[in-house]
């Protein structure tokens, strides 16, 4: 059993990181090595969710250790999700690239709906199949994430800013504990869950299941008291509820079954989950060992046999904005086609990744029509940015808006992009596919004589196309024109050559 035989995911939560690596086998995943480490990293954030340098030191002593047993796996073979505190941290950007260096891979901030979405998929692929809908509620250290389903994909995903550590902080910052105000952090939950239970109980559950730290700590301290059970109930944890607020602090209740490295958290956790069997009208909840990392291993074998989530993404997506299917095809194609020859002797990494987000960009980039025609690439940047695709990283999106910004219209809003060589020639590929395309007709570009070179040195685009076919296409040679007088504007030469 080699590295190359493994799979390892990355979760970086709130509360705690973990690195899980598996062997797959047949579909199937054995783990054989597992790291944890209680970062608490949204203990850092202050009032203006500013990450703390302590707790930004304590995330990259981390990473480095998991980036030493990290050596010798391929960029496939690893995939890093991070999630709440790095969603709203306002200094993360500063952050990442430190933390992707010490890790040795990319890291990727998951929206929440993709958090809940990666639990689940952990979820019912470790259990049993059932045909009836089933609640997935998963409260991590700053966000808790509530699923309902039964088949591999859920019919909802939500997921909620309520967590055992940031819960913990703001109602019980100093560890004490009393009937006020663990009733007002049970009440703010109930406020939060209340916007979207009626949602979630439209659809229906048979059953409730609990994942990760907070539900596996709660049904720990309810089993060592009655080992007859081994489920959750909410006379149960109101039980232990009131036994921590006449002690006072978690440490006094002294209770069973609860690790030390959970005390500090337990309190925010269990008002949360009490908010939410009391919202939700939840009489029972079993617990599993999966969880986030989970979905992330299932997610990437996904992928590695052609099931990428991503692609159905892209599928639902031209439904639901009626996208002109024909029209997007001729445009990834050609995009595609441009691409490769800007890069053909460029010495880039990950080139195949890039031909995959211009061709996804390629078969979304009139999403923005369904809203209005004027400014449309606008509109679909700013879908692609803000909206949930499921299997898609936030920097993912971010990439495919921009591209998709870049299609169009004046180069200025673009032109901070013209240094990061990669992405700036994925931009023009994508422009140049949709200009060549304007017609919306199959149209018959002489590529075997077009030449499409980029100087990066120059900052020039040159491209060479018959003189004959210039003249049968009076709209694209004008258009062309145009955009030579766009490039300049930024300092930049687009020069039209004929032959």
């Amino acid at each position: 059993m080699t590295a190359h035989d493994m799979l390892a995911s990355v979760d970086l939560g709130s509360n705690s990181f973990r690195l899980q690596i598996c062997h797959v086998q047949n579909g199937s995943l054995q783990v054989v090595d597992s790291i944890k480490d209680m970062v608490r990293l949204a203990a850092g954030l202050d009032e203006h969710k500013i990450l703390d340098v302590a707790s930004q030191q304590r995330a990259l002593n981390c990473l480095a250790r998991f980036g030493e047993r990290l050596r010798g796996f391929a960029p496939d073979q690893v995939r890093a999700v991070a999630t709440n505190t790095f969603r709203v941290a306002k200094n993360i950007d500063q952050f990442l690239p430190q933390a992707e260096e010490k890790l040795g891979f990319p890291i990727d901030i998951i929206a929440g709906r993709e958090e809940a979405r990666l639990i689940y998929t952990g979820v019912v692929h470790t259990l049993p199949p059932r045909t009836e809908n089933m609640l997935v509620i998963d409260i991590g250290g700053g966000s808790t994430e509530f699923v309902v389903g039964h088949d591999l994909q859920p019919e909802i995903t939500e997921s909620l800013n309520l967590g055992c550590v940031s819960y913990s902080m703001r109602f019980f910052p100093r560890g004490k504990i009393s009937h006020k105000n663990f009733q007002a952090a049970v009440n703010a939950a109930r406020a939060e869950i209340q916007r979207i239970s009626q949602e979630l109980k439209k659809i229906g559950w048979k059953s409730a299941i609990g994942t990760s730290g907070s539900a596996r700590s709660i049904r720990d301290v309810i089993s060592a008291d009655n080992s007859a059970t081994d489920a959750i109930t909410l006379e149960q944890m109101q039980k232990f509820a009131d036994r921590i607020i006449t002690a006072g602090n978690i440490k006094k209740a002294r209770l069973e079954g609860l690790k030390n490295d959970r005390m500090e958290v337990f309190a925010g956790g269990l008002a949360v989950m009490i908010a939410a069997f009391t919202e939700l009208d939840i009489s029972e909840m079993t617990v599993t060992d999966a969880a986030l990392r989970d979905g992330v291993f299932y997610d990437m074998i996904g992928r590695q046999l052609g099931d990428d989530m991503r692609n159905q993404t892209i599928v639902d997506f031209q439904y639901r904005y009626h996208v002109d299917k024909k029209q997007a095809q001729r445009v990834k194609i050609l995009a595609d086609n441009i691409f490769s020859r800007l890069i053909a002797n460029l010495p880039l990494n990950h080139k195949e990744y890039w031909h995959q987000l211009i061709c996804w960009a390629a078969q979304l980039h009139e999403i923005g029509l369904d809203i209005s025609h004027t400014g449309y690439h606008k509109h679909a940047a700013y879908i692609l940015e803000q909206a949930d695709m499921p299997g898609f990283s936030r920097k993912e999106q971010h990439i495919l808006a921009t591209l998709v910004l870049g299609q169009r219209g004046d180069l200025r809003k673009i032109a901070e992009y013209t240094n990061q060589e990669i992405l700036w020639l994925a931009i023009l590929a994508l422009r140049l596919a949709t200009l060549f395309c304007r017609a919306r007709q199959n149209i018959a570009i002489p590529l075997d004589n077009c030449v499409i070179n980029y100087q990066k040195n120059q900052r020039q685009l040159n491209i060479t196309l018959e003189k004959n076919w210039l003249s049968e296409n009076p709209l694209t040679a004008s258009a062309l024109l145009q955009e030579s007088v766009l490039w300049k504007k930024i300092g930049l030469q687009l020069e039209i050559h004929v032959i």
